[in-house]
């Protein structure tokens, strides 16, 4: 369970990337990714990301790099020959993939959901269920480059539509068509939270 003493309000500084590392992708989700990054650290926010040096991840810290931007990347040591660490931003080296998530939960102040696999869903569920459950206010926003999110989109509305989700959720994350619309999407999202928790979740 989170730590139930309140936490003060902080701003939006870091701002965490869940996306897919496979290179074997369409060049336009690298291209998106690549200027994600570049925007972040071209407006002084941390990129938070998992570390890996290939796909959308490497590309997004190689864009806030290159932007001038601090990196932080977070990866299992498992992973490290499969992803390969992009050694030039800071990375911590953890032992699990629990690990990790709960790092970059922690680290961020934000999230943003742009296209990936399997990995990426499971990172996205568990950070809305979460939500879902008040133990966060953190802003969500995906990236829904070309209808990439829609099928995901179309289920969460399902389970609203039998009863298993209040309709409310939907104002828990917010959906962007372009990169350029992420930042002012964040902005949003905080404002409209007054108290944004900062707690960390156990």
């Amino acid at each position: 369970m989170p730590d139930a003493s309140p936490a003060p309000r902080r701003p939006v500084l870091s701002v965490c990337i869940y996306c897919g590392s496979s290179d074997a992708v369409d060049q336009r989700y690298k291209d998106e990714a690549f200027a994600l990054g570049k925007i972040l650290g071209s407006n002084g926010l941390r990129l938070v990301y998992g570390g890996g040096g290939v796909g959308l991840m490497g590309e997004s810290a190689r864009g806030a790099h290159e932007a001038g931007g601090k990196v932080l990347g977070i990866m299992p040591q498992f992973l490290m020959s499969r992803e390969r660490l992009y050694d030039d931003v800071e990375t911590i080296v953890v032992q699990s993939m629990h690990e990790r998530k709960m790092m970059m939960f922690e680290e961020s102040d934000a999230f943003v959901v742009l296209p990936g696999g399997v990995g990426t869903l499971e990172e996205v569920i568990e950070l809305l269920s979460w939500r879902r459950l008040d133990l966060h206010k953190k802003p969500i926003i995906f990236l829904n480059s070309g209808g990439f999110w829609e099928p995901f989109f179309k289920l969460v509305e399902a389970t609203i539509a039998t009863n298993f989700t209040p309709e409310s959720f939907l104002r828990t994350y917010k959906s962007v068509d372009t990169v350029e619309e992420i930042l002012g999407a964040i902005n949003e999202l905080s404002s409209h939270d007054e108290d944004i928790d900062t707690r960390k979740v156990l």
